[in-house]
């Protein structure tokens, strides 16, 4: 399986800038994952498509404004820092540009020496550790500091960094949103708990893998990024309830079914538990945790395009793809949505 085969056209004009005023007015296509029909909607039409019983699963972590600008203190050169994930205490991993420039023992300031960091391993492709200087509470430095981690095919600046926030996010941790939460507004939600849907969440603190394309031929030697993810006993409970009554377990994003599906692997159930996971799905993979899911529309050859891949088929997929390209929908983090059930 090459990585080629999940290649397609895509004009840079469809790839959204910026959000749309109203997170659930943007455009959802629905596809049926085993006959490949295509359903035109909006988002807020979702609950249609969710039954009683159903149960929604989310990720519930919460960005952090984890892009620094600083410079080293010795020479006073430019060093972007962008946190990836908490190791221990003061401790993060992080992608640094330019990293030639960082070596084991430089120290970078950021904010006028109100934080500062020292490089204590190097290791590859960019990635440096830090240990963290500051006097308070790091996460109200890192506010104050910090900017929204946007991918860097988005140009434009985000005016409302909240818009980069699912409406339920909670726990503060990731260096990239869980995009295809973003659709939801908090009265969707009312609506669909009103109509019977369980709806539950669970963690998983997005990493380098979000920005990391694929840089194999072979599918299959790519190595994921290991993130942080962790499932309480009573979401491990309502979904241990669902499988056994054969209810709809329907996965919001790639995020949420990488967690979903490594704890099933691991477990053989669902049960309360965290740890780290690189997962990788592509097609091939056998399903054992959802029924269906949301998603957005991904970057050409990325691991996100081969695991909405393995979920229905790659031709299915980018038949999709296609089509979405013909109906100018929007791509990527601010885009529009797709249904797979």
């Amino acid at each position: 399986m090459k990585t080629d085969d999940f290649d397609f056209y895509l004009p840079e004009e469809l790839i959204a800038q910026h959000p749309i005023e109203k997170r659930d007015y943007s455009r959802m296509m629905v596809v049926d994952r085993k006959t490949g029909e295509i359903e035109h909607k909006h988002f807020f039409d979702i609950i249609d498509y969710l039954n009683e019983g159903d149960v929604l699963v989310l990720n519930d972590t919460k960005v952090m404004p984890a892009r620094l600008f600083g410079e080293k203190i010795n020479t006073k050169a430019h060093i972007e820092v962008l946190l990836l994930k908490k190791l221990d205490d003061d401790n993060w991993e992080c992608l640094v540009k330019p990293a030639k420039r960082v070596k084991i023992g430089t120290v970078v300031s950021f904010g006028g020496s109100l934080l500062k960091a020292e490089c204590t391993k190097i290791g590859e492709e960019g990635i440096r550790e830090f240990r963290f200087i500051y006097e308070g509470i790091f996460y109200e430095i890192l506010d104050k500091l910090g900017t929204m981690p946007l991918p860097p095919y988005i140009k434009e600046k985000l005016e409302d960094k909240d818009r980069y926030q699912t409406v339920y996010a909670k726990k503060i941790g990731s260096a990239a949103a869980p995009t295809a939460g973003l659709h939801f507004t908090k009265e969707l939600l009312e609506k669909i708990s009103a109509k019977k849907i369980n709806i539950c969440y669970i963690t998983l603190h997005v990493g380098l893998g979000t920005f990391r394309p694929v840089s194999v031929t072979d599918v299959t030697k790519h190595k994921m990024h290991s993130e942080f993810y962790s499932m309480s006993s009573s979401v491990a409970s309502i979904l241990n309830e669902a499988k056994k009554d054969k209810r709809r377990i329907i996965a919001v994003g790639t995020t949420t079914t990488r967690t979903l599906e490594t704890i099933m692997t691991k477990y053989n159930k669902f049960t309360e538990c965290s740890g780290w996971t690189d997962i990788f799905i592509y097609p091939s993979y056998e399903f054992k945790a959802i029924d269906a899911l949301i998603t957005n529309f991904h970057l050409p050859k990325s691991t996100l395009l081969m695991l909405v891949s393995g979920f229905s088929s790659r031709d299915i997929m980018l038949s999709a793809y296609k089509e979405a390209v013909l109906e100018k929908y929007r791509f990527f983090s601010f885009g529009d949505a797709m249904f797979i059930k």
